[in-house]
């Protein structure tokens, strides 16, 4: 991204004032990122009992094999919403101070609609796994969401994309991501034997939610994977990075994407994940059933799915625009 990368910590801020003043700089974004680092950051040391809750809370998710992500994010929201109600015990927390809390906190300091998801989602576990409040957590209701249709590469764009890729490595990984819908972590995470060249199948184990899947893997997409193989040997990793025996990093598989899609001019804006959601758009305007779609991409409610028939050209051009009947002569 041809910037600088700071950890978002009251220190980096600190810092970055002090030499604001000291180098008379003009940095706009400052006095907004302090404020909101303040907001989000306030003091939230809990007593002893909400902090063995929390403990409680960890452990829970722990044992359910929830990732480290949401294990992580869960609990800063829990910290976040118990710390905002410091003085009151738990048993004394109602559910008119989580509408308090959304609009106090969440709607004050304009924090996100998916923020505000996360912050629920952990209300409602927490009270009803470790508090066995499930009436409690029934009545939190969640925020209205936007539906946000996906970007998608069209195919001659994802050639593109691919034919600009520095090297084998590079092209190999790129096209695998579009030719089996899969998420960037999915990719790094894929092992040799993962491969089932014989089926033409692809193994993808532990996905988002830790499902398991098989995906049908292309005839040239192997060819593709025998020509990298012979030039990288891979030995445990299908994708190894520069550290002998570990996967490749999520931060240089963007830096790929991004390498090459500058070399081939899209300038629109497109993520990595557009891979997977062009993928599934492409497969549904190649009169690939929902269900099936559903599937490949590991999808645990058709809803989910259902977006990408928003977006596919074929269901858009059948529609006739009433300006055709219109007379301009």
């Amino acid at each position: 991204m041809e910037c600088w990368h700071l950890p978002y910590s009251n220190h980096c801020i600190e810092e970055i004032g002090k030499m604001k003043m000291e180098m008379n700089l003009r940095i706009p974004e400052f006095n907004r990122l302090k404020e909101e680092r303040e907001a989000r950051y306030f003091d939230r040391q809990l007593t002893a009992e909400k902090h063995e809750f929390v403990q409680l809370f960890q452990h829970f998710m722990e044992v359910q094999r929830y990732s480290e992500r949401t294990i992580s994010i869960y609990l800063d929201a829990i910290r976040t919403f118990l710390g905002y109600y410091k003085e009151k015990a738990l048993d004394e927390i109602t559910p008119e101070d989580i509408n308090e809390f959304n609009y106090g906190y969440i709607l004050k300091n304009k924090f996100s609609a998916s923020y505000q998801n996360q912050i629920i989602s952990s209300i409602k576990l927490f009270f009803r796994i470790v508090l066995k409040k499930v009436v409690f957590s029934e009545k939190i209701e969640r925020p209205l969401r936007g539906r946000n249709l996906p970007d998608i590469f069209s195919v001659q764009e994802v050639e593109l994309l691919i034919q600009n890729a520095r090297n084998i490595k590079h092209r190999a990984m790129l096209s695998l991501l579009y030719a089996c819908g899969l998420r960037r972590s999915e990719l790094i995470n894929l092992k040799i034997h993962a491969i089932d060249s014989k089926r033409l199948l692809l193994s993808i184990k532990g996905g988002k939610g830790n499902k398991d899947r098989v995906v049908p893997l292309p005839e040239s997409m192997i060819i593709m994977l025998r020509e990298y193989y012979k030039v990288y040997r891979p030995v445990v990793w299908l994708f190894e990075g520069i550290k002998e025996g570990k996967p490749y990093s999520e931060a240089s598989l963007r830096q790929v994407f991004e390498a090459a899609k500058s070399k081939a001019h899209i300038t629109k804006r497109l993520t990595l994940h557009s891979l997977r959601h062009s993928y599934a758009t492409h497969l549904l305007e190649n009169g690939v059933d929902l269900r099936f779609i559903q599937e490949l991409l590991g999808h645990k409610s058709s809803k989910t799915t259902e977006i990408y028939t928003h977006v596919t050209q074929k269901s858009i051009e059948k529609i006739k625009s009433p300006f055709e009947n219109i007379k301009l002569k």
